[in-house]
């Protein structure tokens, strides 16, 4: 039997859904999200950038954290939100290695800088005395750069393996942008090797850092299991909390998409969970590190506090003239 070898140059994209009465609601609903994302992690960052109490090397890893969920949920509700206001679900070839890139560049970063958060409270918890040692700002920027570079070559490896397959006939993708693991299905050719490779790369770059978020919370754990002051415990609980969820958040959904055998897989489940680690996850990491960090509190009043008595001067000088 005759195989239609006519190479696909552009992809349809699916989305969440097709029921058209949704259409106008969900760009309503993708567009309000994106919007309080991209607020909430730039206030975070101004905010971090403004106070100089939080000038040390654990917000400024978290000021990254916020910049990669920025670029993160850039890469694909944009895209989708115009999709659903134009009824136009096409991407390019090309538009597609770019989602694949920013989003394995991104995802693979934020493991290695969470990994490296997770060691920041490691050395502040268990060794306060010699901190400024374990963790200098040398040290810090190594561990940033190299989460970016690390991220980027994992993007960089899988966009072009992926696009170098033939895609001969199916040109529609069942969800609402590209990734890799969805991609490769409508490849006209043995994907096998290729799926393998990224199964294997897929639990170096999630696993690794994962068992060393796990030992550094285990030994953090075990240091204020024995503090003796309440006080002191309550604070390093409630600093390491806001860690472990966002931790708890990012890995269970990263996990179940990209580690889950082919035999378990399901569209409908890839979309939700995809869903949640490209938009959920980056837009309630600033509510979580706000809500449960009291140095962040006291920093936000402040600047709230600022800019309250800078518009009543304003106001006054206003009335003055």
């Amino acid at each position: 039997m005759r195989r239609n070898f006519t190479l696909v140059t552009e992809f349809i994209l699916l989305g969440l859904t097709n029921h058209q009465e949704l259409q106008i609601l969900l760009f309503m609903l993708f567009l309000a999200i994106y919007m309080v994302t991209v607020a909430g992690n730039l206030s975070m960052i101004a905010l971090i950038q403004a106070n100089a109490r939080l000038h040390t090397p654990m917000y400024f890893l978290l000021s990254q954290l916020s910049l990669m969920d920025v670029m993160l949920v850039s890469t694909t509700v944009p895209k989708m939100a115009a999709d659903y206001l134009t009824g136009s679900k096409a991407i390019s070839r090309a538009g597609c290695g770019v989602q694949i890139f920013f989003l394995l560049t991104l995802g693979g970063g934020e493991c290695f800088l969470l990994a490296a958060m997770a060691y920041d409270r490691y050395a502040a918890v268990c060794h306060p005395l010699r901190y400024p040692t374990l963790m200098s700002w040398q040290l810090c920027l190594r561990m940033t750069m190299s989460s970016w570079l690390l991220g980027a070559a994992d993007g960089l490896l899988q966009a072009v393996a992926t696009l170098s397959f033939p895609y001969c006939g199916a040109h529609e993708i069942d969800h609402f942008f590209c990734e890799a693991p969805v991609l490769v299905r409508l490849a006209c050719a043995d994907t096998s090797v290729f799926e393998n490779a990224m199964y294997i790369c897929c639990v170096l770059m999630l696993l690794v850092p994962f068992s060393l978020i796990l030992s550094s919370y285990g030994l953090i754990l075990a240091a204020v299991l024995l503090m003796r002051s309440t006080e002191a415990r309550k604070k390093a609980f409630a600093t390491c909390s806001s860690h472990v969820a966002v931790v708890g958040l990012f890995y269970g959904a990263a996990i179940f998409t990209y580690m889950r055998p082919k035999s378990h897989r399901s569209t409908n489940h890839d979309k939700v969970v995809s869903a949640f680690y490209t938009m959920f996850t980056p837009l309630l990491n600033p509510l979580i590190y706000s809500v449960r960090n009291s140095e962040v509190k006291e920093a936000l009043k402040l600047w709230l506090g600022t800019c309250v008595n800078l518009k009543h001067q304003q106001n006054e000088a206003h009335r003055s003239r």
